[in-house]
């Protein structure tokens, strides 16, 4: 079977606090609360919308009200893409995991929609042969039944397939699959996190041979 590489998306592939923090501000000015740093925002990601909302809102000292969800949802697949991009050589590194026979697929708690929304307006889309979203599957990141099911959908299998992601939740995930994950250190979760993680990528450039070391062909 052919090797597989499955990537988180917000602070992995793609710098997008920026557009998500935006759109929570959005959310928030009309219901009298003052925006929130970008710097916040970053750490508030990375387990869904409703777990984004709930810190996002617990930051302003009360809950999300029952129009919230919603109201972000639509804020946010409007401004998707205003300010995110790829981090550098993520272009180049799926360019040449393409032309070394790796599959790909991306593993991300966002919704799918607006994960799909996101790698279609970075240039990123057509790369990944599965995009595993928070609402694909039952479950989701760190349960390690997302991994497995989005590795299905690529047609590979844990067996010969790399995670890389920025956040505890892809080397949980990663883990309860049986497969190794490197941690991206350019992303949104501070270095200690790495510690768990099969390997440590400083950046992307450095991916593939981390790959290839952990999955030889």
């Amino acid at each position: 079977m052919q090797r597989c590489l499955v990537f988180d998306l917000d602070g992995t592939l793609v710098d997008s606090v920026p557009d998500i923090a935006g759109s929570l501000n959005r959310l928030l000015a009309p219901r009298g609360f003052a925006p929130l740093a970008v710097g916040d925002v970053a750490a508030m990601v990375g387990d869904g919308v409703h777990v984004l909302l709930t810190r996002a809102f617990a930051a302003c000292g009360t809950t999300p009200d029952p129009a919230a969800a919603a109201e972000f949802g639509a804020l946010y697949a409007a401004h998707v893409a205003d300010d995110t991009v790829p981090y550098p050589g993520i272009g180049d590194l799926l360019a040449q995991a393409r032309a070394r026979g790796w599959r790909m697929a991306v593993c991300t708690n966002k919704p799918v929609a607006l994960a799909h929304a996101v790698l279609r307006a970075t240039g990123l889309d057509g790369y990944f042969d599965a995009v595993g979203g928070g609402d694909s599957f039952p479950v989701r990141k760190p349960d390690p039944a997302h991994m497995l099911a989005t590795l299905a959908a690529a047609g590979a299998d844990a067996a010969h397939a790399v995670m890389l992601g920025d956040h505890r939740n892809d080397i949980l995930s990663a883990a309860g699959a049986g497969m190794p994950c490197i941690f991206a250190a350019w992303g949104y979760s501070p270095a200690s996190e790495g510690a768990a993680a099969a390997a440590v990528a400083q950046a992307a450039g450095e991916v593939l041979a981390l790959a290839e070391a952990l999955r030889p062909a």
